[in-house]
């Protein structure tokens, strides 16, 4: 008798159970690369005991090493993996969201955070929001393309938005682990956060977190907040 074919869900289940790479996990979801040293301080293990963590993590394709010179530095594999992981934790913390959220080290990471290279949080929020007003952004075969009022929107903002990229996605709905509502992902979402980066409007601070500056507070908050219903 043959075994139907199922989804290598245990597979996957058990390379994230561990704590120690989903803590390694958690840390590159931020977009960046780090090395293995320093997934081994944030996942509290000895090198050696990181190092076989990371080859199971390539080996299940959740992540990939890029030699720089004589380094080696790791990341996610790819965008589908970092939205896989925060459904995960939308599924996870479902009976007790709000109570885990309201904890004080979380609050930064829910004003706004960086999710693997893209605004997230209340913030990553607000700026979808904004867009999806006044017909800024229109449905598109793969999420949204931005509109003509759109692109006039982000130059009143100091920004010239890149052609869509034939490799990538240009802007799609991500649900978001803390709101619960989307935000916005992909290249556009990407080159948004450089961009209020450069303007000096908000800084990464520790771990995934990201903050608005004085800067930010006075220049880019009440654009997001203009002609809001």
């Amino acid at each position: 008798m043959n075994t139907p074919h199922e989804p290598r869900l245990a597979r996957v289940a058990a390379i994230v159970a561990d704590p120690a790479r989903s803590r390694m996990l958690a840390y590159l979801l931020a977009g960046e690369y780090a090395s293995a040293s320093e997934l081994a301080k944030v996942a509290s293990v000895t090198p050696a005991t990181a190092s076989g963590h990371l080859g199971k993590l390539m080996d299940a394709k959740f992540v990939v090493c890029e030699p720089r010179g004589r380094h080696r530095y790791y990341r996610l594999a790819d965008a589908e993996v970092a939205h896989a992981l925060e459904a995960l934790a939308l599924v996870a913390e479902r009976d007790d969201h709000d109570a885990a959220w309201a904890h004080p080290q979380r609050i930064r990471l829910r004003n706004a955070r960086c999710c693997y290279g893209h605004l997230a949080g209340q913030l990553g929020v607000a700026v979808f929001d904004a867009l999806q007003r006044d017909g800024r952004l229109a449905s598109a075969s793969c999420g949204f393309e931005l509109t003509d009022t759109g692109r006039a929107w982000l130059n009143g903002l100091g920004m010239i938005p890149s052609p869509p990229n034939s490799r990538r996605r240009f802007a799609y709905r991500c649900l978001d682990w803390s709101e619960r509502r989307d935000h916005l992902a992909g290249q556009l979402a990407d080159e948004l956060y450089q961009h209020f980066t450069a303007k000096g409007w908000v800084r990464r601070a520790s771990g995934r977190a990201v903050e608005v500056t004085v800067t930010g507070q006075q220049e880019l908050l009440p654009r997001l907040k203009e002609d809001a219903a």
